[in-house]
């Protein structure tokens, strides 16, 4: 059984729902605090959890009433102590805190710690039956077979905040898993989508960092400019949905209007549309199975004028083709992807390699993986952070002659 429910005959969620925030001070944090703000009546805050901005999040737990809080630097636990004395609120520090938080009695958890770190404490929510709204990628790119046995097995409800995801999911309430021929994924193109490759090689961080439509985070926004991140969504939606990578196509849209469309055997293709506001997936995972009003701009279509398309080009782009070769692959081999690409971007910000290299350095990490037959199943959550812990050494070493062939 899936725990992702593509049809729900759940009841109508209960007048106060208890929801807890994994990432409270992050970028989708920020915009689901937003939403609850805006809610206060239908929501009650168990925990919330931040990396190092403790400031801002013992801000937010005071304004929300949290039960909980929880910062991920376990150095920081006596300033959040200060930071919220004299409340109720009870805090910790470090990753048990996190975990903590996560295995607290929320209904609905939004589990948006980047990076490998969010794995254990999303499963701490997953293991319980929670509904977990999922923004971490990781989760599913680093653990996506087990992660979804897990959720089945405990019955939680993995509800997909990301855009696209979130798309896709609302797209195949329309028709049986049998009837599916394919779901399509749409891209931006990223600010270099018209540029050449030797210019693509060359770009700068400024550059990389200007998004044409999404207002993200430095790495998301990175990962988009070399079309990676779209690599990472191919293999979240193939473990969300258990679609074979043949069944998952990319489509560039520059306006990013249309976030992913279904096609279904009768041919018929279902699109979910919405200006590009990350309150709006959001929004529907937490009034879910209900809508909630988004304070997102309404759609108009007629002032957008067109919408355009274009097929994704893995020679500028070859991010993307090694996100469906490492899917292909499977038995760790996207979580070396990830691992890789993260260390990649890294050494991009520090100034170490060349905006092209990036794919270059992915690519080497994971053949020199598999060369040297580290390939198994990955069945705990250990096992994917040692695969990642691993992954990552492997492409700090290879860094320095990526550096050099680019030089």
């Amino acid at each position: 059984m899936s725990a992702v429910p593509l049809r729900s005959n759940k009841a109508a969620a209960s007048a106060v729902r208890s929801v807890t925030v994994l990432g409270a001070t992050g970028s989708i944090g920020d915009s689901t605090m937003d939403l609850l703000r805006a809610s206060r009546d239908r929501y009650r805050v168990e925990a919330l959890t931040g990396h190092t901005n403790v400031q801002g999040l013992a801000k937010l737990a005071k304004e929300f009433g949290a039960r909980f809080a929880a910062v991920a630097d376990p150095a920081r636990f006596t300033e959040l102590k200060e930071a919220l004395a004299g409340t109720r609120i009870e805090c910790g520090a470090g990753e048990s805190a996190v975990i903590e938080a996560a295995a607290r009695p929320a209904e609905w958890v939004m589990a948006a710690v980047s990076g490998a770190a969010g794995l254990k404490p999303a499963l701490a929510a997953v293991d319980r039956g929670a509904t977990v709204a999922l923004a971490n990628k990781e989760c599913l790119v680093c653990a996506g077979d087990f992660f979804m046995e897990r959720a089945a097995k405990a019955g939680a409800c993995i509800l997909p905040a990301d855009s696209e995801h979130n798309a896709l999911f609302q797209a195949l309430g329309s028709g049986n898993r049998e009837e599916l021929i394919r779901v399509i994924i749409t891209a931006s193109g990223g600010p270099f989508r018209t540029w050449a490759s030797a210019d693509i090689e060359q770009a700068t961080l400024a550059q990389a960092l200007k998004h044409p439509n999404w207002s993200m985070g430095q790495k998301i926004t990175i990962d988009s400019a070399s079309m990676m991140n779209k690599g990472l969504e191919v293999i979240e939606a193939a473990y969300l949905f258990a679609l074979k990578p043949d069944e998952i196509d990319v489509l560039v849209h520059p306006q990013s209007i249309i976030h992913g469309m279904v096609e279904f055997s009768d041919r018929s293709v279902v699109a979910q549309l919405g200006a590009p506001d990350m309150r709006t997936p959001i929004a529907h995972c937490l009034g879910w199975p209900d809508r909630i009003t988004g304070p997102a701009a309404r759609l108009d279509l007629a002032k957008i004028g067109q919408l355009t398309f274009e097929a994704p080009d893995f020679q500028r782009f070859p991010g993307l083709r090694l996100a469906y070769d490492a899917l292909r692959t499977g038995r760790g081999a996207t979580t070396v992807f990830n691992a890789a690409n993260e260390v990649a971007v890294a050494a991009f910000i520090a100034g170490q390699i060349r905006f092209g290299a990036i794919a270059r350095l992915v690519e080497a990490t994971v053949e020199d993986w598999i060369r040297s037959g580290n390939l198994a199943p990955l069945t705990s959550a250990d096992d994917a952070i040692a695969v990642d812990h691993n992954a990552r050494k492997k492409a700090a070493t290879l860094l320095p002659q990526i550096a050099l062939k680019a030089s």
